[in-house]
């Protein structure tokens, strides 16, 4: 709690709620109206009261604010009314819990004022020197009338911190008009995500948190209807109660993410829980508690705001959990709880991350953007090393994941699609009348999981309901085939059952390219199948056209055909072929992209997707090999060359093959000595390839002696003609004493973790490798990361600063910062580096770009990147 000396003014629009409830009388006599179901009735504050009551609780200061004097008894005509339905509801959504408490069912709409306008309340014991005024504006009059406006905002000579909670974004209002000439500098605008979308400002919902931060930065910066917006100096724009956005400008515009990783937005309430009203008024209360605790050095502080962000998040769902309590006559409501933080709470601050939003006009740079990696100091590779090693729970904890069932994924493409495929679902399960199937299309190459993922995420809407069948399309001999797969589609509707039906291969052929479309059309638009004479109606049920031989969506409409000739030759035969037609009457479809790199710019990802799905396979196919503590028991090696391998030629099954070819069953370790023959391999990777990935540490540390030898004499070689002969990085080799070979042969081994640094990585190869030059930029990043490398490697070894090479007092003048280096000393370390490409190819080792960089790092458009 804060000092209640703080002076808080709360104001705004004012509502009352009539809340009506029923229950069930258990009475067997008496008279007769006492049988039927009683009607409970009570009436709550809402708008700005209810935000004045929540702020009160929340930092326990004396608040300020409208009253009405009776609100159970008499209220004025004018004052707005609305009406809410409540039922008792689950608490939450796990099963097995019988707790439930009062929750919104369906608001049953507002009883307008005789007048039109409703009624304005001035604030009780108003004082002009409030240092926190938040507004509560639900355009219904109050931001055109300034006669219920605080005085604080009203005196000219006064500057206190606003919170301005608005439904309705309007420029032109009074209000609005006043905030931006006198207050704007220390105003915090919050508007509910979907409050926006209602004005028609097209934000995605729930697909994935990249793609709704990146739609709300193209928005501000795009769109004309929000360019007042674009000159607050804080906005904060809740997504659901799992998300918010803050926007903060002082001449840069900055974009700030705040998220649950576990949740996407909407995801927290289920539909069996009801809704709630007040939500938003909620989150403006945690905000304004963490406010007013630095309110004393009257500035809007970002870590003020960072820190109210996730009170408001935490207090919003704990005020959605509670509700109106198990009692809605006795239980106190607001519950003081929300804003407490109590042991075995089920959500803490802590467990809201925070990412900075790309802000970029280039597409290319939207597009590859991944909270994944801006989240992670490591890369991609450290990162998917440690989910197949330690499980991705708590790899993952502080990026996006979204589960299906047993799908799990992180890859933002994966959970955009899935989530869409998934919105979908859910929209045709709930719709009442269904004239026609729902056809959704699924693409990717064999074995990359197509059915499993989309069987995963139908299931986890509606498990008891729906149904699986699967048909091959390729084994169809005839049309009759067909319709007798619709015939068991027909049945299991009748059933009651909702049909998944996987037509796999719908793309092969059939008297010709393509052939099976035209049979689909009717059945997919009008639900019907024709047997015989005879026309059947199919029923409920949803349809997964899965493609066997375009392994993408723009494959199939050849989309990524570029010539034009070659493109208008395709889509004639595809028009012919009744193409067109067939998707339109497609109302989804999702490309699944398995363990492959799909694309070397856009598909970071891959390698995090196969270590997710070797993290599932040795935990369900081989659990012995995961010890208690969660930690698998696999060699570096066997690991390096299962993530690294460029491809696995039947992709998951690929995978998979080689986990159960491995002889595993009584091994405590899955060695290098496990997996199959060369031969064997051969069957599902490059053998050759993935071997040199599995000994690329033995290659490397069989070769340090000489890698270090080369190193010396090429830097020998560099200085014979300015150096004096008698120093000691002069002499050959075999005079050296063991602790400057060592220092050399560290340098060695250091240098696939420098060549991480510019986002290199070596690798061991048959023939002498092409040499590379460094850019001026990785020369520089690979210069600093050696002398900090070499500069703790000597104090490790008691060496400190002195002013010239000392061995007896083992003192040196280069262990000083990077930065206070002279310029011929980082000259001569950058011409020290220069020789490792061709130090590297002499041994047969490669040096190649990383493929998990994203387009923007490929490019050096991304700070940090090269």
């Amino acid at each position: 709690m804060v000092s209640k000396d703080i002076k808080i003014v709360v104001s705004g629009d004012v509502c009352v709620n009539l809340l009506l409830w029923r229950t069930d009388q258990q009475c067997t006599k008496g008279l007769s109206w006492r049988y039927y179901p009683y009607v409970h009735s009570v009436y709550k504050n809402n708008d700005a009261m209810l935000l004045s009551e929540l702020v009160t609780l929340s930092t326990g200061a004396s608040v300020l604010s409208p009253q009405i004097k009776d609100n159970e008894g008499n209220l004025h005509e004018d004052v707005l009314l609305s009406t809410v339905e409540l039922k008792s509801l689950p608490i939450n959504s796990v099963e097995n819990n019988n707790r439930k408490v009062y929750r919104v069912n369906q608001f049953l709409g507002f009883t307008g004022p005789i007048t039109g306008a409703p009624k304005l309340f001035p604030i009780k014991n108003d004082n002009e020197n409030a240092e926190l005024v938040i507004l509560d504006d639900e355009n219904n009059g109050f931001n055109f009338n300034d006669q219920f406006w605080p005085l604080a905002l009203k005196s000219p000579e006064k500057s206190p911190i606003i919170i301005y909670k608005t439904n309705n974004p309007n420029r032109s209002s009074n209000l609005w008009k006043h905030l931006e000439e006198f207050h704007i500098e220390k105003t915090i605008v919050v508007i509910n995500g979907d409050d926006l979308r209602s004005k028609g400002v097209n934000i995605s919902k729930g697909l994935s948190w990249e793609r709704t931060a990146l739609d709300f930065v193209w928005q501000m910066n795009n769109n004309p209807n929000l360019s007042f917006l674009a000159k607050c100096r804080h906005l904060i724009v809740p997504f659901g109660l799992e998300g918010a956005i803050y926007y903060k400008n002082h001449g840069v515009p900055e974009f700030h993410l705040y998220f649950l990783t576990y949740e996407f937005e909407g995801g927290f309430i289920k539909e069996s829980q009801g809704k709630m009203y007040g939500t938003t008024s909620c989150f403006v209360a945690g905000l304004a508690r963490s406010i007013v605790s630095g309110i004393n050095n009257k500035k809007v502080s970002r870590g003020r705001i960072d820190e109210g962000i996730r009170e408001g998040m935490v207090a919003a769902q704990k005020y959605f959990i509670n509700g109106f309590g198990e009692n809605a006559i006795k239980s106190i409501f607001p519950d003081p709880s929300i804003f407490v933080e109590k042991e075995n709470d089920f959500i803490y601050k802590e467990h809201i991350q925070d990412v900075q939003i790309r802000n970029s006009d280039n597409p290319n740079c939207q597009a590859c953007w991944y909270i994944i990696k801006d989240k992670s100091s490591t890369d991609l590779a450290e990162i998917a090393y440690d989910i197949v090693k330690n499980g991705e729970k708590s790899v993952l904890k502080f990026i996006p994941i979204a589960t299906f069932g047993n799908l799990k994924t992180v890859d933002r493409a994966e959970i955009e699609g899935y989530r869409s495929i998934k919105h979908l679902i859910s929209e045709y399960v709930l719709t009442k009348i269904a004239v026609r199937p729902l056809s959704i299309a699924v693409f990717g190459t064999p074995g990359s999981g197509k059915s499993f993922g989309v069987t995963e995420v139908a299931s986890s809407i509606a498990p008891k309901l729906i149904e699986k069948l699967n048909f091959n399309l390729s084994q169809f001999q005839s049309l009759s085939d067909l319709i007798a797969a619709f015939h068991r589609v027909r049945d299991l509707s009748l059933e009651g059952k909702l049909p998944l039906v996987f037509f796999d291969e719908f793309d092969s052929d059939f008297q010709g390219k393509l052939g099976w479309l035209k049979y689909f059309l009717a059945p997919m638009q009008d639900g019907v199948f024709r047997g015989g004479d005879s026309v059947h109606p199919i029923g409920k049920a949803i349809l997964v056209f899965a493609g066997g031989t375009s392994s993408t969506f723009k494959e199939f409409c050849g989309e990524d055909i570029s010539d034009e000739k070659k493109y208008n030759r395709f889509f004639e035969e595809f028009q012919n072929n009744k193409g067109p037609d067939f998707i339109s009457r497609l109302r989804g479809y999702v490309n699944i992209l398995g363990p492959n790199q799909t694309d070397e710019h856009w598909d970071q990802l891959f390698i995090i997707r196969r270590a997710m799905l070797l993290r599932s396979f040795l935990e369900r196919k081989t659990p012995h090999l995961v010890n208690d503590i969660g930690e698998a028991q696999i060699d570096n090696g066997v690991l390096r060359a299962l993530l690294k391998v460029s491809r696995y030629k039947h992709e998951t099954r690929s995978m998979e093959a080689i986990l159960e070819m491995s002889s595993l069953t009584n091994a405590k370790k899955w060695e290098q000595s496990h997996l199959p023959s060369k031969e064997q391999l051969k069957l599902h990777v490059d053998e050759e390839q993935f071997l040199r990935h599995l000994m690329q540490d033995t290659f490397f540390s069989e070769k340090i002696e000489k890698l270090a030898m080369d190193l010396h004499n090429m830097h020998k070689e560099l200085y014979k003609d300015t150096l004096d002969p008698s120093l000691i990085f002069m002499q050959p080799w075999k005079e050296l004493n063991e602790e400057y070979k060592n220092s050399i042969r560290d340098e060695v081994k250091h240098i696939p973790n420098a060549l991480h640094k510019i986002n290199y990585e070596i690798m061991s190869v048959k023939e002498k490798p092409e040499i590379i030059s460094f850019t001026e930029r990785e020369l520089d990043i690979l210069a600093e990361y050696e002398h900090k490398r070499w500069s703790l490697q000597k104090k490790e070894e008691g060496w400190k600063y002195g002013d010239k090479v000392d061995e007896k007092k083992r003192t040196h003048p280069s262990l000083v910062p990077w930065g206070s280096l002279s310029m011929d000393k980082k000259n001569s370390i950058i011409e020290y580096i220069k020789a490792w490409p061709e130090i590297l190819a002499n041994s047969y080792f490669k040096i190649e770009r990383q493929k998990y960089l994203c387009f923007c790092e490929s490019q050096g458009y991304i700070k940090g990147s090269v």
